[in-house]
């Protein structure tokens, strides 16, 4: 029991961490390329790279099944949209040096996801759960007053994502051909916007830029290798544990974005944080306990 606990904090780390860290350094030296043009071949790389995978694990009967459903594909359409523009977002909030305000979005989805949760699933909420939620508010309240106008960066961030648990929890499949399935979904889209960028003449990948395109090409392993690293930890230890760890996601970023991309903390942002990371420390106590 203690082996696979601790194996599976590992995994579960060694995701967050990825997420947090190598993610975000990744991206940004990949930034000479467009958020739009990053997202698309996140996209288009990402079901590439899951075809491999779901040859490997033997996964194709299961994702044949998987298509006898048209409301599954149709959830899988707006899940495949809602992570779309929560990848582009993210991506542009590292191309402009907010993200700050990204690892705020990522602090706050989790309790999101309880708020949905509750209004959408009837999920049983408990008063200190309740609380955190009332916190995350009265932060989102605190910037809109303090800066006078709206963080979208975080709160696109934390919605899209959000939303994205709620649909996948009605979706009873694996989250690698969920994955799969959804990357196929936006595939033709991407390649209609990419096909744009080459028109207009801004894409990057190309045969003229063979040593930049390879790099844009790592974005769908920069993808992949986390999410299975997340899923192995996650079948190891439990959701409550996983959730916990997760939360290493948004700080790594948080002290990133401080010291690694130089972006300033004032004094609202910095309250505005302390209300969330209250929120998430109650939350936390909430999952302990389960």
């Amino acid at each position: 029991m203690k082996k696979k606990l601790f194996e599976g904090s590992l995994y579960t780390i060694g995701a967050s961490l990825w997420w947090g860290i190598i993610g975000v350094i990744y991206f940004k030296f990949v930034s000479f390329a467009s958020p739009i043009e990053l997202t698309i071949h996140r996209t288009l790389w990402t079901a590439l790279l899951l075809v491999v995978t779901t040859t490997y694990f033997k996964k194709w009967p299961e994702f044949i099944n998987i298509w006898k459903s048209y409301k599954t594909i149709f959830l899988l359409f707006l899940t495949g949209l809602l992570v779309s523009i929560n990848w582009f977002t993210w991506l542009y909030s590292i191309s402009v040096n907010n993200m700050l305000d990204a690892s705020l979005g990522y602090y706050i989805f989790p309790i999101f996801s309880v708020f949905l949760g509750k209004i959408f699933l009837k999920e049983k909420v408990n008063r200190n759960k309740i609380i955190a939620i009332i916190l995350v508010f009265v932060s989102i309240i605190y910037l809109l007053i303090g800066f006078k106008n709206i963080p979208w960066i975080g709160l696109t961030v934390a919605i899209t994502f959000s939303l994205y648990t709620l649909i996948r929890k009605k979706i009873n499949i694996s989250s690698d051909l969920g994955l799969f399935i959804e990357t196929l979904l936006i595939s033709p889209i991407a390649l209609i916007l990419f096909c744009s960028l080459v028109f207009n003449g801004t894409n990057i990948f190309g045969f003229n830029n063979l040593e930049l395109s390879i790099y844009l090409f790592f974005a769908g392993f920069m993808t992949l290798v986390p999410l299975f690293m997340y899923i192995k930890g996650f079948e190891l230890i439990g959701i409550g544990p996983a959730s916990m760890i997760f939360f290493l996601t948004p700080t790594a970023q948080f002290f990133l974005s401080i010291f690694y991309l130089d972006q300033t903390l004032n004094t609202e942002k910095l309250i505005s944080f302390i209300f969330i990371w209250i929120a998430v420390l109650i939350y936390l106590n909430e999952l302990r306990k389960e």
